[in-house]
């Protein structure tokens, strides 16, 4: 039996992008808050679904805490070269709503306080420290990938125009480099094009991913609308140097010259030349995965877990603080 009960909904695959799947209203949702009795409606990314969850803790006098979590209007600008600013309207409107947003990273908070929308707070991501780790690298899985004992440079996370892996093709052209890309998406096929050379790993999980992570050389990120960056992290707690964009969430992650490099966003050739500067110096690599491993080590998922309660807690007292007055 699930230790909690799990309510399903219908669900339609996103257009262009079959892999991802937007749940539908139902209403289920009310009757699942009536069944549960919650204390709080927690919101993860509210957009369709999450509003109709919203405006149902509301109806119940529950107080909601949402979580932003995806760059809706990043998406919409990719997708459909407009509908930005409907986007941040919606956002706007969802997420004024709660009693609560909760941001992770300091990017997202600046973008959504522009933006006009109250009561933010920052909650950040764990991560499993104890999956992902330096000691899995695996030099026969290595032999395999890079036969000629090329230095691997890999990415990991969706296949998808908006991540702009295109970036690394001149990465493929370096001279004793092998890019390693591990994902799915609509964009695999044009970028089995654009990366001569790279090696398709498909959608990978669990502790084969975490092999995976710890047999990279460098990790190499390029999608300029994240607002966390969760593989940044992981290649982090793997030992592993990063080179990421100077946009979103890497902001917070990546401490340029010490864990990793910060590049100019959409730039290939400041790519190709970060990912050359590890290459060439294998200290330099040792040096910065120490210490991005020495950065995540207490990120743990429990850690970030009771800084969750805790935000719940605050909400609960400041509708208690309400009701009292």
């Amino acid at each position: 039996m699930a230790p909690c009960p799990v309510v399903h909904v219908p669900s339609l695959p996103l257009p262009g992008y079959p892999q991802v799947r937007v749940a539908l209203p139902s209403r289920r949702l009310a009757a699942a808050l009536i069944q549960h009795r919650p204390d709080v409606v927690h919101l993860a990314s509210p957009f369709v679904l999450g509003v109709r969850g919203m405006a149902a803790a509301a109806r119940l006098g529950i107080p909601a805490v949402a979580v932003y979590q995806t760059d809706l209007a990043g998406y919409a600008r990719t997708y459909m070269g407009a509908g930005e600013a409907a986007a941040w309207r919606r956002i706007r409107s969802v997420h004024s709503a709660a009693d609560l947003t909760l941001v992770p990273s300091s990017a997202s908070m600046n973008d959504l306080q522009a933006h006009g929308v109250p009561r933010l707070k920052l909650w950040a991501r764990g991560v499993d420290t104890a999956r992902f780790r330096p000691e899995l690298r695996d030099e026969k899985l290595r032999r395999e990938l890079a036969p000629n004992g090329e230095v691997i440079v890999g990415y990991v996370g969706r296949l998808a125009p908006e991540k702009h892996i295109e970036l690394l093709s001149g990465v493929c052209g370096l001279a004793g480099v092998k890019v390693v890309i591990v994902g799915d998406g609509p964009s695999q096929p044009a970028l089995a094009e654009a990366l001569p050379g790279a090696v398709f790993l498909g959608r990978r999980g669990g502790d084969d991913l975490a092999r995976i992570f710890a047999s990279f050389d460098v990790f190499a990120h390029t999608g300029p609308f994240e607002t966390f960056c969760q593989t940044v992290q992981e290649a982090m707690a793997s030992g592993v140097p990063v080179v990421a964009p100077a946009a979103g969430g890497p902001l917070d992650l990546v401490d340029h010259g010490r864990t990793g490099l910060l590049v100019p966003p959409r730039d290939a050739d400041a790519v190709r030349n970060a990912v050359r500067t590890l290459v060439a110096d294998p200290a330099l690599r040792a040096e910065y995965g120490a210490a991005g491993h020495a950065t995540v080590e207490g990120r743990t998922w429990a850690a970030i877990g009771d800084q969750l309660i805790g935000h719940y807690a605050d909400v609960l007292a400041a509708r208690r603080a309400v009701v009292a007055a």
